[in-house]
Protein backbone atom coordinates (compact mmCIF):
# COMPACT_ATOMS: atom_id res chain seq x y z
CA UNK A 1 0.00 0.00 0.00
CA UNK A 2 1.34 3.48 -0.98
CA UNK A 3 3.13 5.23 2.00
CA UNK A 4 2.05 8.61 2.98
CA UNK A 5 4.45 9.69 5.36
CA UNK A 6 5.52 8.73 9.33
CA UNK A 7 4.53 4.85 8.27
CA UNK A 8 0.97 5.91 7.48
CA UNK A 9 -0.28 4.34 4.27
CA UNK A 10 -3.43 5.57 2.14
CA UNK A 11 -4.49 3.99 -0.99
CA UNK A 12 -6.32 6.48 -3.30
CA UNK A 13 -9.33 8.66 -2.69
CA UNK A 14 -9.21 6.77 0.87
CA UNK A 15 -7.56 8.83 3.38
CA UNK A 16 -9.05 7.94 6.89
CA UNK A 17 -8.17 8.54 10.19
CA UNK A 18 -9.35 5.37 12.00
CA UNK A 19 -7.10 2.37 13.18
CA UNK A 20 -4.39 2.52 16.43
CA UNK A 21 -1.81 3.06 14.59
CA UNK A 22 -3.00 6.29 12.90
CA UNK A 23 -4.31 8.12 16.41
CA UNK A 24 -0.12 7.04 17.90
CA UNK A 25 1.62 9.11 14.76
CA UNK A 26 -1.14 11.32 14.35
CA UNK A 27 0.12 14.28 16.52
CA UNK A 28 3.58 14.22 14.96
CA UNK A 29 1.82 13.39 11.66
CA UNK A 30 0.13 16.51 11.48
CA UNK A 31 2.77 18.91 13.19
CA UNK A 32 4.64 17.89 9.94
CA UNK A 33 2.06 18.78 8.06
CA UNK A 34 0.10 21.82 8.89
CA UNK A 35 2.22 25.22 8.75
CA UNK A 36 2.61 26.45 12.60
CA UNK A 37 -0.01 23.99 13.81
CA UNK A 38 1.59 24.63 17.85
CA UNK A 39 1.38 28.06 17.19
CA UNK A 40 -2.03 28.02 15.90
CA UNK A 41 -2.89 26.27 19.09
CA UNK A 42 -1.47 28.74 21.66
CA UNK A 43 -3.34 31.07 19.33
CA UNK A 44 -6.61 29.60 19.85
CA UNK A 45 -5.79 28.73 23.68
CA UNK A 46 -5.20 32.36 24.53
CA UNK A 47 -8.50 33.89 22.33
CA UNK A 48 -10.16 31.24 24.75
CA UNK A 49 -9.82 34.20 27.26
CA UNK A 50 -12.05 36.01 25.65
CA UNK A 51 -15.49 33.91 25.67
CA UNK A 52 -14.64 31.49 27.99
CA UNK A 53 -16.36 32.65 31.70
CA UNK A 54 -16.98 30.59 34.99
CA UNK A 55 -19.86 28.88 33.58
CA UNK A 56 -19.08 28.33 30.27
CA UNK A 57 -19.33 25.39 27.85
CA UNK A 58 -16.19 24.78 25.43
CA UNK A 59 -16.64 22.43 22.81
CA UNK A 60 -14.19 21.38 19.83
CA UNK A 61 -15.27 19.51 16.60
CA UNK A 62 -12.95 17.14 15.77
CA UNK A 63 -10.76 16.97 18.43
CA UNK A 64 -8.41 14.05 17.43
CA UNK A 65 -6.42 13.07 19.88
CA UNK A 66 -7.79 16.22 22.77
CA UNK A 67 -4.63 17.94 22.16
CA UNK A 68 -6.15 21.46 21.30
CA UNK A 69 -9.06 20.98 24.43
CA UNK A 70 -7.12 20.06 26.85
CA UNK A 71 -4.74 23.25 26.33
CA UNK A 72 -7.54 25.02 26.62
CA UNK A 73 -8.72 23.86 29.45
CA UNK A 74 -5.80 23.65 31.20
CA UNK A 75 -5.32 27.57 30.51
CA UNK A 76 -8.81 28.48 32.19
CA UNK A 77 -8.52 25.32 35.11
CA UNK A 78 -9.37 28.40 37.44
CA UNK A 79 -12.85 28.34 36.02
CA UNK A 80 -14.18 25.01 37.85
CA UNK A 81 -18.04 25.08 36.43
CA UNK A 82 -16.61 25.67 32.72
CA UNK A 83 -17.24 22.57 30.93
CA UNK A 84 -14.71 21.22 27.90
CA UNK A 85 -16.06 19.05 25.17
CA UNK A 86 -14.20 17.05 22.68
CA UNK A 87 -16.65 15.86 19.04
CA UNK A 88 -14.83 13.09 17.24
CA UNK A 89 -16.31 10.48 15.13
CA UNK A 90 -13.79 8.02 15.49
CA UNK A 91 -13.69 5.55 18.47
CA UNK A 92 -9.78 5.06 18.48
CA UNK A 93 -8.95 9.01 18.46
CA UNK A 94 -11.77 9.54 21.26
CA UNK A 95 -10.12 6.13 23.11
CA UNK A 96 -7.22 7.69 23.35
CA UNK A 97 -8.20 11.40 24.14
CA UNK A 98 -9.66 10.00 27.20
CA UNK A 99 -6.81 8.40 28.64
CA UNK A 100 -4.73 11.58 28.05
CA UNK A 101 -2.70 12.06 31.21
CA UNK A 102 -3.18 15.99 30.32
CA UNK A 103 -7.09 15.66 31.01
CA UNK A 104 -8.72 17.83 33.55
CA UNK A 105 -11.44 16.97 35.53
CA UNK A 106 -14.03 19.20 33.34
CA UNK A 107 -13.18 17.95 30.19
CA UNK A 108 -14.81 15.09 28.77
CA UNK A 109 -14.45 13.39 24.79
CA UNK A 110 -17.53 11.96 23.17
CA UNK A 111 -17.60 9.77 19.96
CA UNK A 112 -20.51 11.57 17.94
CA UNK A 113 -20.71 12.16 14.28
CA UNK A 114 -20.66 16.10 14.59
CA UNK A 115 -23.74 16.52 11.84
CA UNK A 116 -26.05 14.49 14.73
CA UNK A 117 -24.84 16.14 17.95
CA UNK A 118 -26.87 18.38 19.38
CA UNK A 119 -25.19 21.21 21.09
CA UNK A 120 -25.85 22.73 24.47
CA UNK A 121 -25.82 26.32 24.64
CA UNK A 122 -21.87 27.37 24.49
CA UNK A 123 -19.58 30.49 24.17
CA UNK A 124 -17.00 29.02 22.36
CA UNK A 125 -16.90 25.96 19.66
CA UNK A 126 -13.76 25.54 17.62
CA UNK A 127 -12.84 23.72 14.88
CA UNK A 128 -9.35 23.31 13.75
CA UNK A 129 -8.52 22.10 10.50
CA UNK A 130 -11.98 20.01 10.70
CA UNK A 131 -14.89 21.17 8.53
CA UNK A 132 -12.88 20.82 5.35
CA UNK A 133 -13.64 16.73 5.67
CA UNK A 134 -17.21 17.88 6.33
CA UNK A 135 -19.23 16.48 2.58
CA UNK A 136 -19.78 20.07 0.88
CA UNK A 137 -23.10 19.21 0.61
CA UNK A 138 -23.72 19.63 4.96
CA UNK A 139 -21.22 21.95 5.62
CA UNK A 140 -23.53 25.32 5.63
CA UNK A 141 -26.24 23.15 7.98
CA UNK A 142 -23.10 22.80 10.32
CA UNK A 143 -22.56 26.53 10.65
CA UNK A 144 -25.99 26.90 10.61
CA UNK A 145 -26.07 24.20 13.74
CA UNK A 146 -22.87 26.45 15.06
CA UNK A 147 -24.32 29.73 15.09
CA UNK A 148 -27.99 29.01 16.47
CA UNK A 149 -26.09 26.91 19.42
CA UNK A 150 -23.67 29.98 20.49
CA UNK A 151 -24.46 32.64 23.10
CA UNK A 152 -25.23 36.08 22.00
CA UNK A 153 -21.28 37.10 21.93
CA UNK A 154 -20.06 33.64 21.73
CA UNK A 155 -17.37 32.48 19.34
CA UNK A 156 -16.32 29.98 16.76
CA UNK A 157 -12.99 29.22 15.69
CA UNK A 158 -12.21 28.14 12.76
CA UNK A 159 -8.92 26.95 11.22
CA UNK A 160 -8.70 25.53 7.59
CA UNK A 161 -6.95 25.10 4.24
CA UNK A 162 -8.02 27.31 1.73
CA UNK A 163 -8.27 26.92 -1.89
CA UNK A 164 -6.87 30.65 -3.98
CA UNK A 165 -9.10 32.64 -5.80
CA UNK A 166 -7.84 31.80 -9.02
CA UNK A 167 -5.61 29.57 -10.89
CA UNK A 168 -2.01 31.23 -10.45
CA UNK A 169 -1.67 31.91 -6.85
CA UNK A 170 -3.74 28.05 -6.61
CA UNK A 171 -0.39 26.93 -8.63
CA UNK A 172 2.20 28.85 -6.31
CA UNK A 173 0.22 27.86 -3.00
CA UNK A 174 0.74 24.16 -3.76
CA UNK A 175 4.06 24.58 -4.98
CA UNK A 176 5.32 26.56 -1.78
CA UNK A 177 3.25 23.85 0.11
CA UNK A 178 4.91 21.32 -1.55
CA UNK A 179 8.03 23.05 -0.29
CA UNK A 180 7.00 23.05 3.62
CA UNK A 181 6.47 19.58 3.66
CA UNK A 182 10.00 18.33 1.70
CA UNK A 183 11.53 20.44 4.14
CA UNK A 184 9.96 18.37 7.16
CA UNK A 185 11.74 15.11 5.21
CA UNK A 186 8.77 14.07 3.32
CA UNK A 187 9.82 12.35 0.09
CA UNK A 188 8.10 13.44 -3.15
CA UNK A 189 6.64 10.30 -3.18
CA UNK A 190 4.72 10.32 0.08
CA UNK A 191 3.81 13.72 -0.64
CA UNK A 192 2.22 12.67 -3.80
CA UNK A 193 0.18 9.58 -2.06
CA UNK A 194 -0.74 11.57 0.51
CA UNK A 195 -2.51 14.22 -2.04
CA UNK A 196 -3.72 10.85 -3.76
CA UNK A 197 -5.54 9.70 -0.91
CA UNK A 198 -7.24 12.80 0.18
CA UNK A 199 -9.06 13.40 -3.38
CA UNK A 200 -12.92 13.26 -2.26
CA UNK A 201 -12.06 13.29 1.39
CA UNK A 202 -10.53 16.51 1.84
CA UNK A 203 -12.93 19.38 0.25
CA UNK A 204 -11.37 23.02 0.77
CA UNK A 205 -13.34 26.38 0.00
CA UNK A 206 -11.86 29.65 -0.37
CA UNK A 207 -11.95 32.49 1.64
CA UNK A 208 -14.38 33.88 0.31
CA UNK A 209 -16.35 30.64 0.16
CA UNK A 210 -15.75 30.45 4.06
CA UNK A 211 -16.83 34.21 4.91
CA UNK A 212 -20.02 32.98 2.82
CA UNK A 213 -21.05 30.54 4.65
CA UNK A 214 -20.42 32.53 8.14
CA UNK A 215 -22.56 34.95 6.64
CA UNK A 216 -25.33 32.82 5.70
CA UNK A 217 -25.76 30.90 9.10
CA UNK A 218 -25.82 34.48 10.56
CA UNK A 219 -22.57 36.05 11.57
CA UNK A 220 -22.32 39.21 11.11
CA UNK A 221 -18.80 39.69 12.51
CA UNK A 222 -15.39 37.72 11.67
CA UNK A 223 -12.26 38.21 11.09
CA UNK A 224 -9.31 36.49 9.76
CA UNK A 225 -6.93 35.99 12.56
CA UNK A 226 -4.41 33.44 11.07
CA UNK A 227 -2.69 33.28 7.35
CA UNK A 228 0.18 31.25 6.11
CA UNK A 229 0.12 30.29 2.58
CA UNK A 230 -3.39 28.28 2.11
CA UNK A 231 -3.87 28.29 5.77
CA UNK A 232 -6.06 30.80 7.27
CA UNK A 233 -7.85 30.84 10.68
CA UNK A 234 -11.07 32.74 11.39
CA UNK A 235 -13.20 34.40 14.52
CA UNK A 236 -16.74 34.96 14.17
CA UNK A 237 -18.33 36.38 16.95
CA UNK A 238 -22.39 36.14 17.30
Amino acid sequence: MPKAGDGIKAKNSSWSFKGKKVVRKFDNHISKSIPFLKEGHELVTQVSDFFVQQDSICYEIGCSTGTLINKIANRNKGKKKAQFVGIDVEKDMINFANKNSNKTKNTKFIKKDILNFKFKKSDLIISYYTTQFIKPRDRQKLFNKIYKSLNWGGAFVMFEKVRANDARFQDISTALYNEFKLQNKYSPSEIFNKTRSLKGILEPFSIKGNCDMLERAGFEDYLEIFKYICFSGFLAIK
